[in-house]
């Protein structure tokens, strides 16, 4: 996994925001964002230069799914952070990796590691 990921982070709760862009730069990242509201996100899903995403699910009333359907559309790799676990998805991101919250550096890093070793082609 190459170390200067562009990683489009997308929560709520500001402080949270804060932690996930200080991990992301700690672990020679560049964070995109954040977006803490759905209609801002979906905005830079479509225009930003993303290689992934951190999408919290639940941003105020709205969910992140159609963000995350933004993406697929983009062939963007993206994971969940939530403090729900997968019981937070609803049926059709079930098979999408989830980051518990809170979270730690290492929980993202190996997140950040699986969704990009999973968008790789094939050889």
């Amino acid at each position: 996994m190459k170390s200067d990921l562009r990683v489009f982070v997308v929560e709520d709760e500001m402080m949270v925001a804060l932690l996930a862009e200080a991990v992301l730069i700690d672990l020679g990242h560049m964070p995109v964002g954040p977006a803490l509201r759905l209609d801002d996100a979906l905005i830079m899903a479509r225009d930003e230069e993303i290689d992934v995403a951190m999408l919290d699910v639940n941003l105020g009333e709205a969910k992140s799914f159609p963000i995350a359907d933004l993406l697929r559309g983009r062939g963007i790799p993206f994971f969940f952070a939530t403090g729900y676990g997968v019981d937070g998805l609803s049926a059709a991101y079930r098979d999408e990796l989830v980051v518990d919250k809170p979270y730690f550096m290492a929980d993202i890093n190996r997140a950040l590691t699986t969704v990009m070793a999973r968008s790789e082609p094939s050889s």
